[in-house]
């Protein structure tokens, strides 16, 4: 509160009790109640929550705790659950291992207007323990100037970054340290089957150059012209867009959707606006919120796309024509292992992929032909799905949550043994070819 405001309550409150009128008017300027939301997001959406939050419900303060997902499970841990009301983020497996944890009170039964699943993705938690309250989409974010001087097409697809013409070009997150980016390998590896899916993004890797975390936005790198094409989710690059960015965003035809998600602490003692809070970031004000151009989620309410651009892409129309078909839920006990395997696989010896990778691409383009053994070797993954699936190997990975920094253990160890191995093999193959 400002100095000036402050002294004008107190002059309105000394006039209101000279008038005798002070008793009556009290409760309508007691001071709000202030509701703490733990959550993730950035600064931008933060303030505009805020702001429409705080005007349509004056009775509440917003506290806002920000931590990343992989520091709310020990905060929320705490005694009283840190006197957290709320929690709201991007991150589906801290929302999951929590409620395993008893860490959530049932939401309300409000869901009118709302959908329990989007193609094959639930929006609904079990036991109502959490909701999907905003939607990313993952899918590409391209120069088309740049690929048209490549003389590549525009993607519509994973399998079309697969073109020894984007060498180089492609600008790819590190799964190990980067969080929206578990969930895309996953998204090939359920489209395209494991074996085939490793395959992929061995190639893909291959041809892409690596964006640790902390280094640079996706779209920047796109942006600054180093990349043609960069992998991400849409609401980075419409910032940009938003911004004033020369790019484009496409979805590929094998997409997939990272929800945002909110629950209520089991444990908070503000349960009515702890309520009035998931409500309004649900309800059309607040779902019209997060469209906004600078911010720009996908809203989980169907009803605020009739008021959004034509253009502005809605995951509805698109499941309904048989779009998004990726099993967030089935996938997330493994995003841990995937990212692990990913990191042995192609990024520990990633310089070494990108030779092999560009040696094999200028062999067959001498020869005509495909060299299909050699692309088994290079493409195999370090495990098979079944051994992928195992309740035991996917345990000691679930505690791998976004952004957290890993040691390598033995087995990881081993895998990269393999992988070294393998390039070895097919370095070998390639002399003798070429």
């Amino acid at each position: 509160m400002s100095v000036h405001s402050f002294l004008s309550r107190r002059r309105l409150l000394g006039g209101m009790a000279q008038l005798g009128l002070f008793c009556a008017v009290r409760p309508l300027l007691a001071a709000p109640r202030e509701l703490t939301v733990l959550t993730s997001y950035s600064e931008t959406v933060l303030a505009r929550i805020e702001e429409a939050f705080e005007r349509a419900y004056p009775q509440y303060r917003l506290n806002l705790l920000w931590r990343m997902p992989h520091d709310a499970i020990g905060y929320l841990s705490q005694p009283r659950q840190g006197d957290v009301d709320v929690y709201w983020a991007a991150s589906p497996r801290t929302f999951e291992a929590l409620r395993q944890q008893g860490a959530w009170r049932a939401l309300p039964v409000a869901d009118a207007g709302l959908a329990d699943h989007i193609g094959a993705l639930p929006l609904l938690g079990p036991e109502r323990a959490y909701r999907a309250s905003e939607l990313a989409g993952y899918g590409f974010a391209v120069d088309p100037q740049a690929l048209a001087g490549l003389g590549v097409a525009p993607p519509k697809d994973w399998s079309d970054l697969a073109d020894p013409r984007l060498a180089g070009r492609i600008a790819l997150p590190v799964p190990s340290q980067v969080g929206f980016a578990p969930p895309m390998i996953d998204i090939v590896l359920q489209a395209y089957g494991w074996q085939r899916g490793w395959a992929l993004w061995s190639e893909i890797a291959g041809l892409s150059y690596l964006v640790p975390r902390g280094s640079t936005f996706i779209s920047d790198e796109v942006v600054g012209g180093r990349a043609a094409i960069g992998l991400s989710i849409d609401f980075f690059v419409a910032s940009a867009i938003a911004g004033g960015a020369r790019l484009e965003f496409l979805y590929p035809a094998h997409g997939g959707l990272n929800p945002g998600q909110i629950a209520i602490a089991a444990a908070s003692r503000n349960g009515e606006a702890a309520e009035a809070f998931v409500s309004f970031v649900l309800s059309e004000a607040g779902q019209r919120v997060l469209a906004d151009p600078d911010i720009r989620k996908l809203p989980v309410r169907e009803s605020v796309y009739a008021q959004l651009p034509e253009t502005y892409h809605n995951p509805f129309r698109n499941a309904a024509a048989g779009g998004y078909e990726y099993r967030g839920d089935a996938g997330s006990g493994r995003l841990g292992l995937i990212a692990a395997l990913f990191e042995q696989m192609l990024v520990a010896q990633h310089e070494r992929l990108v030779t092999l990778w560009a040696q094999l691409h200028q062999l067959e383009a001498r020869r005509g032909q495909r060299l299909d053994d050699i692309r088994g070797q290079l493409g195999a993954p370090l495990i098979d799905e079944a051994q992928a699936a195992d309740v035991q190997l996917l345990a000691g990975y679930r505690r791998n949550l976004e952004g957290a920094t890993m040691q390598p253990d033995a087995r990881e160890l081993g895998w990269a043994a393999l992988a070294e191995q393998r390039y070895r093999q097919v370095a070998d193959s390639l002399q003798r070819l070429a």
